[in-house]
């Protein structure tokens, strides 16, 4: 197994979903991340994570992102894990297309796996093994909405302005009161 398959926490869950990111396919594609990466390419790797961290939170998918290296010179490839994210860069001589099909087929059958990805021959190729596609574009409208859900509601809790003396029982307070005044 190459690099970028060790390690991979993929969940033993059923019904667990993973989302793969084709991670300079998608920078290459978001207006956003292209004015980034012209400026610094770092920065843009760093905002496309800051953005899947995001979804990943509001959506609960685990994400793994892959980035080529396989042009750089004795690259042995890396892996670093936040939590909810799986960072690969790949090793010196494999893509992140190779990686990826890798992943996938290593995959278990009871998972179910979206590879985000504006490639078309990737595309078809992991649809044939059984994985799921989502386009740059469409990549980038899901992320939206769930930015709007998580917006709206948070939104929706302000508005509400509950608080916990308004939640608990009449019994519960009047403990809390006493351990607060130490009696």
């Amino acid at each position: 197994m190459r690099c970028c398959a060790k390690g991979v926490k993929w969940g033993n869950e059923v019904g667990e979903e993973i989302l793969i990111v084709d991670g300079y396919n998608i920078i290459n594609a978001w207006p956003e991340l292209i004015k980034l990466k012209n400026e610094s390419l770092e920065h843009a790797r760093d905002r496309l994570l800051d953005l899947l961290s995001n979804f990943q939170g509001s959506t609960g998918f685990v994400v793994v992102v892959v980035f080529d290296a396989h042009l750089v010179k004795r690259g042995v490839g890396s892996k670093e894990s936040l939590p909810g994210l799986e960072i690969i860069f790949t090793q010196e001589g494999e893509t992140a297309d190779s990686c990826i099909e890798r992943l996938v087929t290593l995959m278990p059958r009871d998972i179910r796996i979206t590879v985000a990805t504006s490639d078309w021959a990737q595309q078809r190729l992991v649809m044939g093994q059984g994985a799921l596609r989502l386009s740059a574009r469409e990549l980038l409208m899901r992320i939206r909405e769930a930015e709007n859900q998580s917006r709206s509601s948070m939104q929706r809790g302000r508005k509400n302005n509950t608080t916990i003396h308004d939640v608990i029982s009449a019994d519960i307070k009047a403990t809390l009161e006493k351990w607060r005044r130490g009696k």
